[in-house]
């Protein structure tokens, strides 16, 4: 399994591609934006993307969905429970004074607990609402390692958690999707967050004050 985060958009969101070395099978997750970036990164490794997937979304994990789509002909996908959110990408932007990103066709819906094949590799998707209602958070582990990758979004941040002010947030229940799906995964799961810094499962059941 290898993993490139590198920060893309106006707000910085971690946008991650992630990718089965034999098959060259790539996932796109949470493309926020500098989509000429992405399509770089994808050729340099000659790697086809089979999804463009998203932990929420809110307009800065969604901002180059359309353009990167239309490069690449991957299904973009989201939870359901996150569609009103797309369908108001307009207002979202307008808080920031910017002009509204482009959509495209969604595919077909996230599901709580499938697996999406990436040559070798599985991605887990876990349903952790709270952020959004919608927003979930993708488990990859590698095959032949003990190694596990979760890239969280706006869920879990290293000693924080994400804001829940805005559309369809609950506090209560982001703290029950990070105890019940996040903490349950191996301490030594590292977690690639929505934004900043990465942090691991460990590091946060000892020292976020928030989930104590």
């Amino acid at each position: 399994m290898i993993v490139e985060t590198f920060a893309v958009g106006p707000l910085g969101c971690n946008c991650s591609i992630v990718h089965d070395p034999a098959s060259k099978e790539a996932i796109v997750v949470d493309p926020g934006g500098d989509v000429d970036e992405i399509v770089s990164r994808l050729r340099a490794r000659g790697l086809t993307a089979k999804a463009i997937v998203h932990t929420h979304t809110h307009f800065d994990h969604v901002g180059g969905t359309a353009a990167l789509q239309r490069e690449t002909s991957a299904p973009a996908r989201i939870h359901q429970a996150d569609q009103f959110l797309y369908s108001i990408l307009p207002i979202q932007v307008a808080m920031f004074g910017m002009p509204a990103p482009e959509t495209c066709e969604l595919d077909t819906w996230l599901r709580d607990d499938e697996e999406i094949a990436l040559g070798a590799l599985r991605v887990h998707v876990l349903h952790t609402p709270g952020h959004t209602p919608g927003s979930c958070c993708f488990e990859v582990r590698a095959p032949s390692t003990e190694e596990v990758v979760l890239f969280s979004g706006d869920t879990l941040f290293q000693g924080s958690v994400g804001r829940t002010d805005l559309w369809g947030g609950d506090h209560d229940a982001l703290v029950r999707s990070i105890r019940s799906k996040l903490f349950a995964l191996p301490d030594a799961t590292r977690v690639v967050c929505g934004h900043g810094e990465q942090t691991t499962i460990d590091f946060e059941k000892r020292n976020n004050p928030f989930l104590r």
